[in-house]
């Protein structure tokens, strides 16, 4: 027997309403809208605001500011893809000129380029792009505050760099590009460079007082890959799941998860973060959050999804500084995925197994450490830690017989099959190291050989 759960508990629901009017409240905003989704489908939204009748929801737009980075990262993303560049190549092999071509692409996406915060005077958010029509007047006439490599610091003319590097090797627009390699392909139609009624309008609301002020909207020009992207609680929360799971039209779970992994080491005193290729990375309470703030003057926003619990949420608010939307939005994901834990897929087998492959599965031992090899599917296999601490990691399998690591210490690495002359197999090699169905077995290839006096009592 078996159920459906098609939508939250009231009681859920409740506590997701709550932290959103609360958000609203204490933020201070004008209106502000929650949502949450789950295995492929939107859960929950809800919103508030402080005009009656004009309540938002997931498909009223607002300004997300720089979760308009993760759509640049992701183009960039397909074009290494698709062999049209490599992550280790300076700028300048695609885009000459700019003056910083030593960077290379993955320093740009992971803000260790060494680049300067934001563009030149004034304020870029506030005043229209075309005060910027050249990258030079972008990037300024120091460009550079750092050391190429050395360090993160967040470069909002980083990911203009980013932009005019997508535009150059595709010969579009970053705009034509968006729209034909991600926001069609994942059915994003309410997201936008520009505004698509219904949408919020942006406010700034007075520290010490409880009045408003409108904020400009101005197109970002050369900025936009930074910061230019309208979009709704809906599209993002459905941008976020595939930021988790994947969706081969656009890019496979395998570049999801190296976006997912930490590009250069964190501030001190900031290891319960880090950024990826155009993605940031928080811990919170245990749980791993992937995803990215935005702001703008007039609008504030989060998205973040939890990857072990499958749950994404996004909050948007338009207003210039007050709620912290990437906090509510990670509290959003913690509610669901407390009071109502996914449901585990069936067990079921796999549909064809290869024989040889299943006889290489159990126990191997790397000298005295005991580790277990299993089958993943897709010909991959798992190597985990039997007992104690140890180095678990996952492989792919390669055509030629071989295996290579996908996530921890072995990532890289190739696991290969090493057999006897009459075609038995001898032993594992993973990068030099030797896993054999014995430990210390005598008689096999151990490196330094094997006491001949064998295993003793005291």
């Amino acid at each position: 027997m078996t159920s459906s759960f098609e939508a939250l508990l009231p009681t859920t629901e409740r506590a997701l309403l709550h932290r959103v009017a609360t958000a609203q409240t204490e933020g201070r905003t004008p209106s502000l809208v929650g949502a949450v989704a789950r295995d492929g489908r939107l859960l929950w939204a809800g919103g508030r605001s402080c005009v009656d009748g004009h309540v938002p929801d997931a498909d009223t737009q607002y300004r997300i500011g720089s979760i308009t980075k993760p759509f640049t990262a992701v183009l960039v993303m397909r074009l290494r893809d698709e062999g049209l560049l490599d992550l280790n190549d300076p700028l300048e092999k695609h885009l000459p000129g700019t003056g910083v071509g030593e960077v290379t692409v993955a320093q740009l996406l992971g803000h260790s380029a060494g680049l300067a915060a934001e563009s030149p005077a004034p304020w870029w958010e506030r005043t229209p792009g075309s005060l910027r029509p050249e990258l030079a007047d972008v990037l300024g006439e120091r460009p550079l505050l750092h050391p190429v490599g050395r360090r993160h610091h967040y470069s909002n003319t980083g990911y203009t760099l980013l932009g005019s590097l997508v535009e150059a090797v595709r010969g579009v627009s970053w705009e034509e590009a968006l729209k034909a390699e991600i926001l069609q392909p994942l059915g994003l139609t309410r997201t936008t460079a520009y505004p698509v009624a219904p949408h919020a309008g942006g406010w700034a609301v007075h520290p010490w007082a409880d009045v408003m002020l409108p904020e400009p909207t101005e197109d970002l020009g050369l900025m936009a890959p930074a910061g230019q992207l309208w979009s709704t609680a809906a599209d993002l929360c459905r941008f976020a799941l595939f930021l988790a799971e994947g969706d081969e039209r656009v890019l496979g779970p395998e570049t999801l998860r190296e976006m997912r992994t930490p590009a250069v080491a964190p501030e001190a005193g900031d290891w319960d973060s880090g950024y990826g290729l155009g993605l940031q990375l928080v811990r919170r309470g245990g749980r791993t959050f992937v995803g990215h703030s935005g702001s703008l003057p007039g609008f504030l926003a989060g998205l973040w999804v939890g990857v072990e619990d499958g749950v994404a949420a996004v909050v948007l608010a338009n207003a210039t500084s007050g709620p912290v939307p990437g906090a509510v939005a990670i509290d959003l994901v913690r509610i669901v995925a407390e009071a109502e834990p996914r449901i585990p897929q069936p067990w079921r087998p796999l549909p064809e197994i290869d024989p040889a492959l299943l006889e290489l599965t159990g126990p191997w031992y790397w000298g005295t450490y005991a580790y277990g090899l299993r089958i993943t599917g897709g010909g991959g296999v798992e190597l985990v830690p039997l007992r104690g601490p140890g180095r678990a990691s996952r492989f792919r399998a390669q055509g030629d017989g071989t295996w290579i690591g996908l996530d921890g210490y072995y990532a890289g690495e190739t696991l290969r099959v090493v057999r006897r002359e009459d075609d038995s197999v001898s032993h594992l090699d993973l990068g030099s190291f030797v896993f054999t169905r014995e430990p210390y077995e005598a008689g096999d290839a151990v490196p330094g050989g094997v006491d001949a006096g064998g295993w003793r009592g005291l």
